[in-house]
């Protein structure tokens, strides 16, 4: 409130005996953004926040190539000073072993856009769930779903290389990733396996090459960062 209009209402007040010197305590309004996006996350990642300094960076690439509402369209300046929507921007791989905090630090990194001003329309899924709900049955249409996830401005995909491949599933999963590489969607990947068969990875360990096949990793590789989270399972430090 300016100290004028403060003023003028004193003046109010007072010709009707109400002390107008009294505090007033403002109410604060939560910001509508941040408590939908809170309330969309699950509860062990409610506080999570982005604490690798990659992921950070990430955060201000994507928050600074944010657009205003409705840039391209028939009327550009209409709804100009709303909150700057995702637009185009890169992606991320992360990797490491069961309980090192890929998926805290995807939830903490999808809170911090919120927090940056951006209007945040995303979706958060596993691999795994991806493909339940993709399964053909009566009375979906999973074209119509595959094309709403493919397109979300921004995707969390968790677990990549965990569920059983078949020749399906690598046709699905090849047509989201080729999708979000190609139109530069800014997605959050995790898994629990190294990209690539290095000189320090046992033989005997399963690879994401090996789980999604060279076309998918080829372009996971021209989109995202990778970034390995290391340390023991939180899950367990939790009890």
């Amino acid at each position: 409130m300016s100290e004028r209009l403060r003023t003028r209402l004193a003046a109010a007040l007072a010709k009707r005996g109400i002390d107008g010197t009294a505090a007033v305590i403002e109410p604060t309004e939560p910001e509508p953004a941040l408590v939908a996006a809170q309330e969309r996350i699950p509860f062990v990642y409610r506080q999570a926040l982005p604490e690798h300094p990659q992921v950070k960076a990430w955060v201000r690439a994507v928050a600074d190539a944010a657009v205003p509402p409705h840039t391209g369209g028939l009327h550009p300046h209409y709804g100009a000073r709303g909150r700057r929507q995702i637009g185009h921007g890169p992606s991320l791989l992360l990797w490491g072993g069961t309980g090192t905090g890929k998926t805290h630090t995807a939830y903490g990194a999808i809170r911090a856009l919120t927090a940056a001003g951006c209007g945040v329309r995303w979706q958060a899924t596993t691999v795994a769930d991806l493909f339940a709900e993709l399964r053909p049955r009566p009375g979906t249409d999973p074209e119509f779903l595959l094309r709403r996830t493919v397109r979300v401005p921004l995707l969390l995909l968790d677990d990549l290389g965990a569920a059983r491949g078949t020749a399906w599933t690598e046709e699905i999963l090849f047509r989201l990733v080729n999708w979000r590489c190609q139109h530069r969607l800014p997605t959050l990947f995790t898994t629990n396996l190294p990209p690539v068969r290095s000189a320090d990875v046992p033989a005997s360990q399963p690879v994401l090459r090996d789980a999604v096949g060279d076309r998918v990793l080829s372009r996971l590789s021209g989109m995202c960062t990778p970034i390995r989270l290391t340390g023991p399972d939180r899950r367990f430090q939790r009890h």
